[in-house]
This record gives structure tokens, sequence and C-alpha cells, in this order.
């Protein structure tokens, strides 16, 4: 037992090396984004190499905020920065690109183009010069009335209005004041001074007028061979002549018609005086004439010509789009050194 108790253990001794082992990755990160960043740049230098000085600037332009007409352009297919390759080669759409966007709506020679005067608005002119015609005639029947000293009493008995045929013009009964003898198409003297008054004023226009006779409800006895159909075409006759005689001409009465009681001035009381009466009415040109279209085509310069002054402003905006693009100054070059590259 002693002699085993003697035995020593051995004794084991562990160095720890230092120095060496694993050292990460980073530096495989850095090397990749250094790879990356020397392919983008020599992508930049081929870039640079293959575009044309002309290229350059409408890419200058493009970035270029204060830019007029470039850096509105969106970009697409065949507009500066519009997808198309800037080199010769490869899929492009086609091999000239412009420099210059096309000319925007809302310019100068878009908006002459939507205001030429085309065929309605020529129309549309001569109805409102007609219109103010008309009313101004309208202006001198009263002023005439008014300036007569043996008419006036009568203005009461004159309607003067503007209606979808044109200007109306009425001369009516009034209760215990008749235009015409009782049944009878025989005018009073003070109907007949009117009536050539009226016709003194309108004569001056150019329009056709219409002649209507109306009477009341009031008819005659049953059997009649004479009714208010013969009364009222008699009448409005009547008025033709009168009109002739005071120096309108014959060729501007378009018609003469008796309306009997078809057409009340008081529609809820048929036998009121006032609706035997005579209406003159100032016809529209644009209802008698068949050549009013080819008027209206005449009236207005032809749309496909243009005033000297719209020539003139086209040939300045056309002198302005057209113009060739000033070269935009270098801002740096780049040449071939020794191993290295200049930069301004």
């Amino acid at each position: 037992m002693a002699e085993e108790d003697k035995v020593q253990q051995p004794i084991i001794v562990k160095k720890i090396k230092k120095g060496g082992g694993h050292h990460g990755g980073a530096w495989k990160v850095a090397y990749a984004d250094f790879v990356t960043a020397m392919m983008a740049f020599f992508l930049l230098l081929w870039l640079l190499n293959v575009t044309t000085e002309e290229q350059k600037n409408a890419i200058s332009n493009y970035f270029d905020p204060t830019h007029p007409k470039v850096s509105d352009f969106t970009s697409g297919a065949g507009g500066v920065m519009g997808g198309l390759s800037v080199a010769p080669e490869g899929a492009m759409v086609s091999t000239q690109q412009p420099i210059s966007s096309t000319t925007p709506s809302g310019t100068a020679v878009n908006n002459k183009s939507a205001k030429k005067d085309n065929l309605e608005d020529a129309k549309e002119k001569l109805r409102k010069d007609e219109e103010s015609r008309m009313k101004q005639a309208r202006k001198e029947i009263e002023q005439a009335i008014n300036d007569d000293p043996e008419l006036k009493e009568l203005k009461d008995q004159l309607l003067v209005d503007m209606t979808p045929e044109g200007l109306r013009i009425q001369v009516i009964d009034k209760e215990g004041k008749p235009m015409f003898a009782s049944g009878s198409a025989r005018m009073f003297d003070k109907t007949r001074k009117l009536l050539e008054k009226v016709g003194s004023v309108i004569k001056k226009q150019p329009n056709e007028i219409s002649v209507r006779g109306h009477t009341d409800s009031v008819g005659y006895a049953p059997g009649a061979a004479y009714t208010n159909w013969e009364l009222s075409a008699d009448r409005a006759n009547s008025s033709r002549r009168v009109l002739l005689d005071s120096g309108f001409p014959p060729e501007r009465i378009n018609n003469v018609v008796g309306k009997a009681d078809t057409e009340h001035l008081f529609k809820d009381d048929p036998t009121n005086a006032s609706n035997r009466r005579i209406s003159i009415i100032l016809l529209k040109e644009e209802l008698t004439n068949p050549d009013f279209e080819k008027k209206a085509a005449a009236a207005l310069p032809d749309i496909r010509k243009k005033t000297e002054e719209e020539r003139e402003e086209e040939k300045a905006d056309d002198a302005y789009l057209d113009r060739p693009v000033a070269p935009m100054p270098k801002i740096g070059t780049f040449k071939k050194s020794s191993g290295a590259v200049e930069f301004p």
C-alpha cells in the first residue's frame, strides 16, 4: 500500500497560442461595394463617351428646373430621358430623339386655334347684330309716337315686344277706342296715321314682315257668309296697303294672314276688345332667308385665312420653337492620363 501511494499522477500543461485565427467577413462587403462603385463609374465614363454634345445638353436641360422647355417633360418613350438608349446600339424605338418637346397644350398657338370663328360663331354674330337693330327700331317707334301730338294719345294702343319670330308691333283696340269700324275692314284715320308712322321706321330695316289680323270671339250670326276669318284677313290686307302707301317695299312683305280668334291677346277673356288687333312682325332673317348660312359664312373672314396679326404672332412662336439650342458651357472634360482620371 505504501508503494502505491508514492506513485505521482501525471501533470498535463495546456499552452494557448496567441495570434492568428478567424478575422470575420467585413472585408468582403467592403470589396463588393468597391467593385460595384467601380462598375458604376466605368458605366458613366462609357455613357459620356457615346453621347453626343447635343444629347448632353438635353440631359443637362432636363435636370435644370429653370429651363422653359424640357424640365416639365415627363418620362416615357420618345422624349428626353424617356427610356430610349442614348447609344446607337441596343433596342431603340427610333434612331433619333427629339430634343425639345412638342408644343404643349395651352400655348398661344393652340389658343388661337381654339378661338377661330366657325360657322356657328358667324351665325350667332348675325343674330346679335339683328337683335340690336330691332331693339333700336323699337326705340325709334316709341320715340316717334311720343313726339307726335296726334299719336301720343294712342301710345297705350301700341304694343312693341320681341318674340322668337322677331320684333312684333301690335295695334290694338281699346274699349271705346276701336281701330276699325265695327265688323268692317274700314280703317279710321288715326289708325292709318299710326301705321304710316310705324312703316316709316321699319322700312329702314332689311327684314321682311308678316302682317296678321286678329279678332275677338264675338262672331257673326249663324249661317253668315262673312266670318271672323274673312274680317281678320281683310283688316290685315288693309294694313298692308297702308304700309305700301307709306313707302314700304312690296317685296319685303312676306305674308298677310287672317288669324280670326285663334290667338287671343287675353286668353282668359276671349271677348276683350284688345283681342282685336293688327300684328306686324319684323321677321328674323334666319326664318326668311334660305341663304342665311351662306351669308353667315361670308360675314366673317374665311376660317382658313388668318389676320395679319395672327400670322405675325405665329411666325414669332414658330421662330422661338424652332430656334437652335445653344450649346451649354462645358462644365468639365475627361481626358486620358497615366492611370488616373482628371476631374474638374
